[in-house]
């Protein structure tokens, strides 16, 4: 098992005091929501997790809260298929071949939320629908890319 991320390595110095450590979640919680709606998660997160899952694919929950509710705060290797894991082994980390020539997620995510973030800081990002759509549109676009070279 390996863990992606986890909202409190975040709490950390940089982290604005001003706001509530739920918006250390924001990018997992994104990144999540397009696995859960994409249906690459595991079928252990869909039996301990379904209710959850319902409420993100319906939209009552973000996918950060998801992370918070549901997973402790924690994206790990073992909420994913093997396609999602593949996938997100080389989108979501930064050092992998796909990542290092077509960009990681963190990359894409800074460069949507630029002005947000060039203001503020990358935990400023709203937690909304809309920018969750933003990022989303990336994510498919990657996860095409990655589809022709891998399968």
């Amino acid at each position: 098992m390996s863990k992606y991320d986890d909202a409190s390595w975040h709490y950390g110095n940089d982290f604005p005091k001003d706001l509530a450590q739920e918006n250390a979640s924001t990018h997992i919680g994104m990144y999540m929501k397009w696995c859960i709606d994409n249906d690459l998660i595991s079928s252990e997160l869909k039996k301990d997790s379904q209710a959850g899952i319902d409420s993100v694919k319906n939209n009552i929950i973000t996918g950060a809260e998801f992370i918070n509710s549901y997973s402790d705060g924690k994206f790990l290797s073992t909420d994913l298929s093997d396609i999602g894991r593949k996938f997100t082994n080389d989108y979501y980390e930064d050092n992998s071949d796909f990542s290092k020539n077509n960009g990681s997620y963190l990359d894409d995510y800074i460069k949507i939320f630029e002005k947000i973030i060039d203001k503020k800081s990358v935990y400023h990002v709203e937690d909304s629908e809309q920018n969750y759509l933003l990022i989303k549109a990336k994510i498919d676009s990657k996860f095409k890319e990655w589809k022709k070279i891998y399968f």
